[in-house]
C-alpha cells in the first residue's frame, strides 16, 4: 500500500448513508483521528474500540467519542514515511483476562518490530509502556513494502505480514526466496518462549526442516500483503496483496493449510511478470484481481459474518486505497468467486475492521471510521 498523505479535499460523508441494492451504505462511528490505519474492538465492551494512528498513537474510542489521551504512544520509537510508522495491532485471544496485545511498527532505523505490551494493572484502558517485549525484528532494505498487518489465527498463533522489502522490481526476488522472511506471512507461537527468543515455530509450519528455508513462513510469494484477515466462521485466510504496476490481487488460503506460493515476482495478479513461463510454476493464483484502470492499491478486508445486513453473510469485502471503490465477493462453491461492480465510497481506504459481532467498518486515512450498514 502506498500511504500517501490524505488531502484536505477528501469528501466527507454524512453520519449515515442509505443505499440501494449494490450500493455501499455507511454510518459514521468516529472522526478526528490523525492518519488512522486500523481498529479493534475491546473484548467485553460493546462500545469500546482501540484505533491505530500511523503517527504512533493508539486511542480508545468509547460510545463514538475519541479519547484523546493515548492508550499507547510509540511516536518516539517509530520512523516516519508514507509506508512507515505504527502499522498494526493484534489483541491476544485472551486479552480480556491477560491484557496482552501486540503492535507492528517500523523503528527509527526503518526496520520492522513486532512488540508485545500489557495493559497497566491500575489503568485498564492504558498500556504499560514498561511492559514492551520485542517478539521479532526484521531488517527492511527500503522504506516501502513493509507489510504491517498482524492478527491471531483461529488456533491462537500470531500471523505477521511482511512485504518484499520495497523498491520497484521485487529486490533480489525476496517473494520467491524462502531463505528470507520478506515477502511472506509468518506464523508464530507467541505463548511459548523459545530458546533464542520470544516465540516458538509451530511444528506444523510448512517449511519446518526444509533446508535453507525460514521455518517461520506460513505462505510466501507476496509483494506487500498490507491487510489480511481470517474468516471467523471457517478459519480461511484472505490476503490483499498490493501489485507492481498492472494488477492488484486478493489471495485465498484454506484454513490450516500452509506453504502456498502466491506468485510474486514470477507473476503479478493473473499474469506472468518476471517469468514469462510462470504458468508452469507451482503458483496459487488470486481469486480476484483488477487492473490499474480500476484502482491503485488494494486494501484487503473481511468476510461478513454479522447479522445486521440481511442476506450478506459469507460475502468478502475489500477495497482500493486510491479510488475508494469497494467490492463484494461471493461464491456458490467456495472455490470460484464473483465480484460485484465496484461500489464508490469517496474514502481513502487504509483498512477495514471487524467487531466482535462480525459487523464491518471502513477506515478513512483522512481521519474517520465508518460502520458498514448496507451493501
Amino acid at each position: 500500500m502506498a500511504l500517501a498523505a490524505a488531502g484536505a479535499g477528501s469528501l466527507a460523508l454524512p453520519r449515515e448513508m442509505k443505499a440501494q441494492e449494490g450500493e455501499l451504505a455507511l454510518e459514521l462511528l468516529v472522526q478526528g483521528l490523525e492518519r488512522p490505519l486500523f481498529m479493534s474492538q475491546v473484548p467485553g465492551r460493546d462500545d469500546a474500540f482501540l484505533t491505530v494512528e500511523q503517527i504512533g498513537h493508539i486511542h480508545l474510542v468509547e460510545q463514538g467519542e475519541l479519547i484523546i489521551e493515548s492508550f499507547l504512544d510509540v511516536s518516539e520509537l517509530i520512523s516516519g514515511g508514507t509506508e512507515q510508522g505504527l502499522l498494526g495491532l493484534a489483541l491476544h485471544n485472551d486479552f480480556e483476562s491477560n491484557g496482552l496485545f501486540y503492535v507492528n511498527y517500523t523503528d527509527q532505523a526503518g526496520d520492522t518490530q513486532v512488540v508485545r505490551y500489557q495493559v497497566a494493572d491500575d489503568e485498564p484502558f492504558r498500556a504499560d509502556p514498561s511492559s514492551a517485549t520485542t517478539i521479532i525484528s526484521v531488517a527492511q532494505p527500503a522504506r516501502n513494502h513493509n507489510g504491517g498487518m498482524i492478527a491471531f489465527g483461529p488456533e491462537g498463533y500470531l500471523y505477521v505480514g511482511l512485504g518484499d522489502g520495497g523498491l520497484q522490481q521485487g529486490p533480489i526476488s525476496h517473494g520467491q526466496n524462502t531463505g528470507t522472511l520478506l515477502g511472506s506471512i509468518l506464523r508464530l507461537d507467541v505463548d511459548s518462549e523459545g530458546i533464542l527468543g520470544e516465540y516458538v515455530v509451530p511444528e506444523d509450519n510448512p517449511l519446518v526442516m526444509v533446508e535453507g528455508a525460514r521455518a517461520e513462513i506460513w505462505s510466501y510469494g507476496l509483494r506487500n500483503p498490507w491487510r489480511f484477515s481470517f474468516d471467523r466462521e471457517t478459519g480461511d485466510l484472505w490476503i490483499g496483496d498490493v501489485g507492481q504496476n498492472a494488477y492488484e490481487e486478493i489471495d485465498f488460503q484454506p484454513a490450516g493449510v500452509g506453504g502456498f506460493n502466491f506468485g510474486w515476482d514470477l507473476a503479478e495478479g493473473p499474469v506472468c511478470y518476471a517469468d514469462p513461463d510462470c504458468e508452469t510454476a507451482d503458483i496459487t493464483w488470486p481469486v480476484f484481481s483488477y487492473g490499474r484502470d480500476v484502482g491503485l492499491s488494494v486494501t484487503g478486508g473481511y468476510v461478513y459474518r454479522g447479522s445486521q445486513i440481511e442476506g450478506r453473510a459469507g460475502t468478502y469485502l475489500c477495497g482500493d486505497y486510491g479510488t475508494g471503490y469497494v467490492w463484494a465477493l461471493t461464491s456458490d462453491d467456495g472455490v470460484s468467486w464473483n465480484a460485484s461492480a465496484p461500489m464508490p465510497s469517496d474514502l481513502t481506504i487504509s483498512s477495514f475492521a471487524e467487531d466482535l459481532n462480525g459487523e464491518l467498518y471502513i477506515i478513512d486515512l483522512a481521519g474517520s471510521i465508518y460502520r458498514i450498514v448496507g451493501f
